[in-house]
């Protein structure tokens, strides 16, 4: 019987109680993996994502943490140890978004999207790079000693008016993954991100719900579809698995072609 790609492993998913990080958390559970659903207010939709993993033979924990704050993300490593006895993977997912033009975005808006879009990112896996250390390589389980997925956007890279705050976090996530990886990989840590373009979640509905708005959307993305979340959590798959073990320090684009800057398909 072949082996499944995350089949032995412990992974944490922040942020996986809706939208791109519940399509990760399902993908890994159904991929063998092992798994602390964190959520921070909906647990009504973490417990019935656990519950529903776990009907299918995973295991899979609800945990409810801040991951904004060291103590939020602690509390998310010591169920991983609990449960499981540590942790292999963290998928560091967890956002949102707070919009506003440039001169009517709020401090409280700017700060909130920067705590949880990047700091949270940061402690999250500064926290996954001590607890791996302790934990010691196993070549049993991986060659690496452990495996950090950061979810960034295209707009880490493409500049959007009216969310400075979200780009700005973006943009700061990627040159984290980047600094992490390159100072990390000597102690076989792979860090790398992902990086969706549009994608059905509730956070975009109105962008790709109603007929008008989706045809505007669509011609942003060469690829002529709006991404569902299983693009993205397939991604996921392959990039936490040791098929790739070879891959550090890259942002792997799952858009649709969006960062090829489609409104240049005519000769600008």
């Amino acid at each position: 019987m072949q082996q499944l790609p995350l089949e032995n492993t412990r992974a944490i998913v922040t942020g996986a109680s809706s939208g791109i990080g519940e399509g990760i958390a399902r993908a890994f559970a159904a991929a063998g993996a092992s798994l602390i659903v964190n959520f921070r207010s909906d647990e009504e939709a973490a417990d019935r994502i656990v519950g529903e993993i776990r009907k299918n033979g995973g295991r899979a924990e609800a945990v409810q943490a801040d991951i904004s704050t060291p103590e939020g993300c602690g509390t998310l490593f010591e169920a991983a140890d609990e449960q499981f006895g540590g942790v292999d993977i963290l998928v560091s997912n967890a956002g949102i978004q707070r919009d506003a033009t440039f001169t009517e975005l709020s401090l409280e808006d700017w700060r909130q999207v920067l705590d949880v879009n990047l700091t949270g990112q940061f402690l999250c896996a500064q926290e996954a790079v001590r607890r791996f250390r302790r934990q010691g390589l196993d070549p049993e389980r991986s060659p690496a000693l452990g495996k950090i997925i950061f979810t960034s956007s295209v707009h880490q890279a493409i500049p959007w008016a009216g969310h400075a705050n979200y780009a700005t976090a973006k943009g700061g996530v990627k040159l984290l993954m980047e600094t992490m990886a390159q100072e990390l990989a000597c102690e076989k840590i792979r860090v790398n991100a992902i990086a969706p373009g549009a994608i059905k979640t509730a956070i975009n509905r109105d962008a790709w719900e109603d007929e008008e708005a989706r045809k505007e959307l669509l011609k942003l993305i060469p690829y002529g579809r709006v991404g569902e979340t299983e693009d993205v959590a397939e991604a996921a798959v392959w990039l936490a698995s040791d098929a790739s073990d070879y891959v550090v320090g890259t942002t792997l684009f799952v858009d649709g072609g969006m960062m090829l800057y489609p409104a240049f398909r005519e000769g600008g």
